[in-house]
């Protein structure tokens, strides 16, 4: 039997796959905090803050590009390529507008609802364009999840319009993003190119309403940053959609609908009645399922080259 080394304990898929997870939380970790950013840019109406988030994140990224020397992927780009990454833009503008209005009129349960719809949206996108198969776990966990959504909807007593645009959005983005021939910085300038233009020309329309330059230094400052704080868990996003599986992709999503979650009840103070509590307990169950299978998947990939090697 030869000896075991730490090569002999892994592979190149194992390894994309454990950065693909890692960039992914990381991603949904900082999601997870935006309600406590965008609140920060009152007096900016939600349009003005979007369309602003807009016009700097595609600055920061065109930075990051010249810095990087990474404009030859933008030449060899082909007219199905652009297509697809304008339907991108427009999917996530509508993402972020939607979201921005929500936080701010005081929806963040509602936002995080619709987080915990968007896996469902991304699941059924993985299977039917992408032919992903499912574990059984994982399907335990879907199911568990399946459950939580219908009790957190039918406590809402309405259709939640905000929950269904930010999931129908966001798990369409996802799948777009598997389709884009581009690296994950590459991905999201061209994105904020072919959007950045309109954006502008809103911002120079409103004039003296635009409060980039009315309400003093700090919220100017707060403005600029609109572009760090978006590209960087958007470029983690791209990275782990592109290592892993679109449906474990989906799943990890719940990350940031948990603290958008806390943040909403606890620091917001939105009402939390008792079938609202139930529903998100249904959530933490499918976590721990999901976890738990996805633990033990993994050690069966790391565990399979060394019984073959024996």
């Amino acid at each position: 039997m030869p000896p075991l080394t730490t090569s002999s304990l892994s592979s190149p898929e194992v390894h994309t796959q454990g950065r693909g997870v890692t960039y992914g939380v990381l991603a949904y970790v900082l999601w997870g905090l935006f309600p406590a950013y965008w609140p920060l840019l009152v007096p900016a109406q939600p349009v003005e803050v979007l369309a602003h988030r807009i016009v700097w994140s595609f600055v920061t990224l065109a930075i990051a590009v010249v810095i990087l020397r990474r404009w030859r992927p933008f030449l060899d780009l082909s007219g199905k390529g652009w297509l697809i990454v304008t339907a991108a833009a427009v999917l996530i503008t509508v993402n972020w507008g939607t979201y921005i209005y929500a936080v701010n009129t005081k929806h963040v349960v509602e936002a995080a609802l619709g987080y915990f719809i968007n896996p469902l949206v991304s699941v059924a996108l993985g299977m039917i364009f992408l032919k992903e198969r499912l574990r059984l776990g994982q399907v335990i966990a879907i199911g568990v999840v399946v459950a939580a959504v219908i009790v957190l909807t039918v406590d809402y007593g309405r259709l939640p319009v905000i929950s269904l645009i930010l999931a129908v959005s966001f798990g369409f983005y996802g799948l777009l993003k598997k389709k884009v021939p581009l690296d994950a910085i590459s991905s999201l300038t061209a994105e904020n190119m072919v959007i950045a233009p309109i954006a502008l020309v809103y911002l120079l329309t409103l004039g003296s309403a635009n409060t980039f330059t009315t309400a003093g230094t700090g919220h100017t400052l707060l403005i600029l940053s609109t572009g760090i704080i978006t590209v960087v868990p958007l470029l983690l996003f791209g990275a782990g959609a592109q290592r892993i599986p679109l449906t474990t992709m989906g799943m990890l999503q719940y990350l940031a609908p948990v603290l958008q979650f806390l943040w909403g009840v606890f620091v917001v103070h939105e009402p939390m009645p008792p079938s609202r509590w139930i529903g998100f307990g249904l959530v933490w169950l499918a976590l721990a399922i999901f976890v738990t299978d996805a633990l033990r998947y993994r050690r069966k990939q790391v565990l399979a080259p060394v019984q073959l090697a024996q």
